[in-house]
């Protein structure tokens, strides 16, 4: 799927409000939350990515230069202000992380 049909998915199946309010939600639970709560608070938001990776079909380049994060252009379209949580940055963390460990190799 073309990123637009994926940001045009997610869109009807979960309305304005409700994508706002999931956003809602994780900020507000973020603040207090512990390593165990992640499971717990990221449920939906991790279940709705996996669907993105899917219907993407993203996959790990082979180096830097190929590295894909239209699966994370897809998040930040659809879901207002995901930019703002600790999941979305621990999802930009990660990235670095395995392109710096590719970069080693």
């Amino acid at each position: 799927m073309k990123k637009e049909e994926i940001v045009a998915t997610l869109k009807e199946h979960y309305s304005r409000d409700i994508r706002k309010e999931l956003i809602k939600s994780i900020l507000r639970d973020e603040k207090n939350m512990t390593e165990q709560d992640k499971a717990t608070i990221y449920q939906t938001i991790n279940q709705i990515f996996s669907f993105v990776l899917q219907q993407s079909g993203w996959k790990m380049g082979s180096s830097s230069t190929e590295w894909d994060v239209m699966p994370l252009e897809v998040m930040k379209e659809a879901f207002p202000k995901i930019t703002t949580t600790q999941w979305y940055a621990e999802q930009i963390l990660l990235t670095k992380q395995t392109i710096e460990i590719e970069l080693k190799d």
